[in-house]
């Protein structure tokens, strides 16, 4: 029977459960990457499971999200990443060197094999053929330690693309087209494959952008085949016997098909506040810019620079807009400065970052007080870019540069014919800024800052839960609602205790205070709870807080994977009218939920005793996850196992 690409790649990595999809299964995996908001903890969790070296082929430490130091904090937690990599098998990309799914596509992405990462656009790599996702710090430690990665078999839509780009279309219009059509809730459960004729006129770094938004459908991942343009790429990477051609079968059957004529494309952006709110960018001329920003992991490749210096050359950015640029890699900066291509970008007036996510995260750059801010990125969320009241829309670089020029949002087309852009027949590679891991690792002592606090580890689960709903919320509530990042609350994530006072923080102030004064309670939520970022902060530091469970319509699926991994009971309605008659401060009791998670009940009435309600909510979990509930999360289930093995 003819496979698709994304089956092939799983039946070669199977290890647990049946190639069905909906049904869980475990899969080997290869390759794992963490970066330093999330791989602190990570690496905390890796320490507790006792295990002296990484079992994976390859794991790599990026430090490439907090790398502005304005405190010890984020400097304590670099010396530890570090050290902790070079105790336990694990290469260490040091800060500078670039953003991890850049660095990672470069340096180590090998077709067919599996990436686990501690971040959501980890999907990145699927542009030169990995099967690459994201998962909560925890399952990568767990991933480090040998242990499989379990997920739900997924559905697998095909992309078919015909036709070629044309001039001034980015690979950012082919996913933004994709977001107009299936939304940021349309690829749950499913995997994003693109195959076709128009496959072969994208390059690498353009494949990348795209696999790389595809996190924002929510998707378990996306994927192009590896061919004569991935061989390329891997020979300028100094890589070339690494590649392998993989593609799916002919005939291969998907469960879903879409076409997408690429011919057919015109510039596009998303709009406030949400990556699938997408229009033409001719409709947007009106809409005047306080700032752009150019880079983050979605388009700050070599190709994506060297065509914003080209525009550049001999012209000024608008004297009242504010331009950034950040390269995606050391690598990135180092071949545009060789190729004449760093000048024209700063002679133009554009402030030149550091090789990192900046930005992207709320780590500087965030835009005047009720401003519009044009990004390359691919989130605009409230209140992401530190500034809760902008107005940030997402975009190519051809409509960013063209924007920049221009002061307001532009259809690139406006500026005529594009130039051309040569890029270089060979490329400077250096990989003096990744430290292998240590010899000796005996010799190697990790270094602990004061900010860095163990892991706080949740309780079995109680008979039965009672309490208050702290917050009720609505529809794809994002994890930067939940445990927003920036520049001010980032340093904390090594220290549960600090962080968790954030929790919330962007709907409701005093979210936290009140957890605590009522000794922890419940979250009701809409559809697609907890989409974006896969940070675990924002299932720990509520656990942290008390939070007993999650009512919603329905969950993200890395969300959704963090919360039982930290014992927070996910419940889904099974009329999702329910959560109309639900109000904050109601208070609920869920009778016997233990016995109802081991007896394998597949439902579970809720009671609202402030209302004189019952609510019917779905216990649709595996055995593996009852247990984990049960045992108060992934970490304490992880040891009742390794001691009953060692007894």
């Amino acid at each position: 029977m003819p496979r698709n690409l994304t089956y092939k790649i799983l039946k070669a990595h199977l290890v647990e459960g049946e190639l069905t999809p909906g049904a869980e299964i475990g899969i080997r995996i290869d390759h794992t990457l963490t970066q330093d908001a999330t791989g602190t903890m990570a690496y905390l969790q890796f320490e507790s499971l006792g295990i002296d070296k990484v079992q994976t082929k390859l794991s790599v430490s990026y430090v490439d999200h907090n790398t502005l130091q304005c405190g010890f904090e984020n400097a304590d937690d670099h010396r530890y990443l570090q050290s902790v990599a070079a105790k336990h098998g694990v290469y260490f990309s040091r800060p500078g060197n670039g953003i991890c799914h850049q660095v990672h596509l470069e340096r180590f992405g090998v077709p067919g094999m599996t990436l686990l990462g501690s971040d959501s656009h980890t999907p990145t790599a699927g542009g030169i053929g990995m099967l690459a996702m994201g998962a909560g710090g925890l399952d990568v430690a767990v991933a480090m330690g040998g242990g499989p990665f379990y997920l739900a078999s997924p559905k697998v839509v095909g992309v078919w693309l015909e036709g070629k780009l044309s001039p001034w279309v980015g690979a950012k219009d082919v996913i933004l087209d994709v977001l107009r059509r299936l939304k940021v809730k349309g690829g749950l459960g499913r995997v994003i494959e693109y195959h076709g004729p128009g496959v072969a006129t994208l390059s690498v770094p353009e494949r990348a952008t795209i696999t790389n938004m595809g996190a924002e459908l929510g998707a378990t991942t996306s994927i192009f085949p590896a061919d004569e343009k991935t061989q390329e790429f891997m020979k300028l990477q100094h890589r070339g016997s690494k590649f392998r051609p993989l593609a799916a079968d002919p005939d291969a059957p998907y469960d879903e098909e879409i076409e997408i004529d690429l011919s057919t494309l015109e510039p596009l952006v998303a709009c406030p506040h949400s990556p699938d709110n997408v229009v033409e960018a001719a409709k947007l001329k009106n809409v005047k810019l306080a700032q752009v920003s150019i880079g983050s992991c979605t388009n700050s490749s070599l190709d994506d620079l060297m065509m914003i210096s080209r525009v550049l050359k001999n012209k000024r950015v608008h004297p009242e807009t504010s331009v950034s640029l950040a390269p995606g890699s050391k690598q990135v900066l180092q071949n545009l400065i060789a190729a004449g291509g760093l000048e024209p970008i700063v002679a133009a007036g554009v402030r030149i970052l550091e090789a990192a996510c900046g930005p992207c995260i709320g780590m500087g750059q965030s835009p005047p007080s009720g401003a519009a801010s044009l990004r390359t990125f691919n989130r605009n969320f409230l209140g992401r870019s530190g500034t809760k009241d902008a107005e940030v829309y997402l975009c190519s670089p051809q409509v960013a540069v063209a924007s920049a020029l221009k002061g307001r949002i532009t259809d690139p087309r406006e500026l005529g014919r594009p130039p051309r852009v040569q890029m270089p027949e060979n490329l400077i590679v250096d990989d003096s800024m990744i430290l292998p891991p240590a010899e000796d690792p005996a010799k190697v002592e990790v270094v602990r800052g004061p900010n860095i606090q163990p892991v706080p580890v949740k309780k079995k689960l109680a008979p039965s839960l009672k309490g208050e709903v702290l917050l009720k919320v609505e529809d794809n509530i994002t994890t930067d609602h939940i445990m927003p990042a920036g520049a001010k609350i980032l340093p904390f994530r090594s220290n549960i205790p600090a962080i968790s006072e954030f929790v919330f923080s962007v709907i409701e102030a005093d979210f936290a205070k009140r957890a605590k004064e009522k000794r922890g309670g419940f979250v009701v939520g809409g559809e697609n709870y907890g989409q974006g970022s896969s940070r675990e902060h924002a299932a720990l530091a509520p656990m942290y807080l008390g939070l007993k469970a999650v009512l919603a319509k329905s969950f993200a699926r890395i969300h959704q994977a963090n919360l039982i991994n930290f014992g927070i009971v996910p419940l889904t309605f099974v009329d999702p009218k329910d959560y109309d008659h639900i109000r904050q401060s109601d208070e609920l009791e869920i009778p016997k939920l233990a016995k109802a998670l081991r007896d394998g009940v597949e439902t579970i009435q809720v009671q609202n005793t402030t209302r004189k309600r019952s609510y019917t909510m779905n216990l649709g979990f595996t055995s593996r996850q009852r247990e984990m509930l049960l045992a108060g999360g992934l970490l304490n289930l992880t040891k009742e196992r390794a001691g009953a093995n060692s007894q």
